[in-house]
């Protein structure tokens, strides 16, 4: 089932810019924010600052949840992709350059300001556990879902 609900799931994300994220807060609350993201495959990465509440929140619980969607004109036009996730920093030097070429690529107007200042942002890598692939296309209301990797 992987192989078929991979594609479409993976061009959504492609096709896409900003995403609704769920945190965790400490009273067990979710807390849902948009970000600008890139993504490499199911590996989404994207900025926050490290003053936020969305980053304390990752910080005490890295569990997450994305959704990812447009705003079509039609119903049949529907497509979106739900997942959770689990997200970390990327500290290591090299992924970190990747993700930012991938962000500058995605959202061309971060050029403007420069590699991010670490002291105040966090560059953030979720990576898509469990998957649903929302496509009216294939009829209202369809659904596919997937567990990528070991879904841990």
């Amino acid at each position: 089932m992987e192989a078929f609900v991979l594609q479409p799931a993976i061009e959504i994300l492609n096709s896409h810019r900003t995403m609704a994220i769920s945190t965790v807060r400490p009273d067990g609350w979710p807390q849902t924010t948009i970000v600008g993201y890139a993504n490499d495959g199911w590996t989404v990465y994207f900025l926050i600052y490290r003053s936020s509440q969305k980053f304390a929140n990752l910080r005490r619980d890295d569990r997450t949840s994305i959704a990812v969607g447009g705003d079509p004109n039609h119903l049949s036009d529907i497509r979106a992709v739900y997942a959770g996730a689990h997200a970390s920093e990327v500290t290591d030097k090299s992924e970190r350059e990747l993700a930012w070429t991938l962000l500058m690529q995605r959202h061309p107007n971060l050029a403007d300001f420069g590699p991010p200042d670490e002291t105040e942002t966090a560059l953030m890598r979720a990576e898509c556990r469990y998957v649903s692939v929302l496509d009216y296309s294939q009829g209202i209301g369809h659904t596919q879902s997937l567990t990528v990797g070991n879904g841990e």
